[in-house]
């Protein structure tokens, strides 16, 4: 829920800041921040399963056709993003281009991270035994 929220924030953000992303209306925004969501998960996924792959190959043939599958998936998860933003909203929501998206996604990545470290409970020093003093 919290990445949806962030990524709301950095869509509108990118709507007042960026002339080729457009959302008409509020709600646009948060269906859109929801199937970004679950878009890039999937991608998220696929790319650590390609990563799997190329780790785990036991010929250099298969390790091959994991970076090269890999290399596909880095545009087209992009070119994807924007199909179904066009196929699922039309012309109430644009993205850009590719690079816009591309730069969208980025940040909000950024954003998610950061997010995530805030939000991430902080272990201190003396909870994990360094500096503390036993005996």
């Amino acid at each position: 829920m919290v990445d949806v929220f962030v990524y709301v924030t950095v869509l509108n953000l990118a709507v007042q800041f960026v002339p080729g992303v457009l959302s008409e209306t509020f709600t646009l925004s948060l269906l859109t921040a929801v199937l970004l969501k679950l878009v890039l998960e999937a991608v998220l996924r696929a790319k650590s399963w390609v990563v799997g792959r190329i780790r785990t190959a036991p010929t250099v043939l298969r390790r091959i056709v994991a970076v090269a599958l890999l290399v596909l998936l880095l545009p087209a998860s992009k070119l994807l993003v924007l199909e179904l933003v066009d196929l699922v909203f039309g012309d109430a929501v644009r993205l850009g281009g590719f690079w816009s998206v591309t730069g969208l996604i980025v940040v909000l990545m950024i954003a998610r991270f950061g997010v995530r470290w805030l939000l991430a409970p902080q272990t201190t020093a003396e909870e994990i035994g360094i500096g503390s003093r036993t005996g």
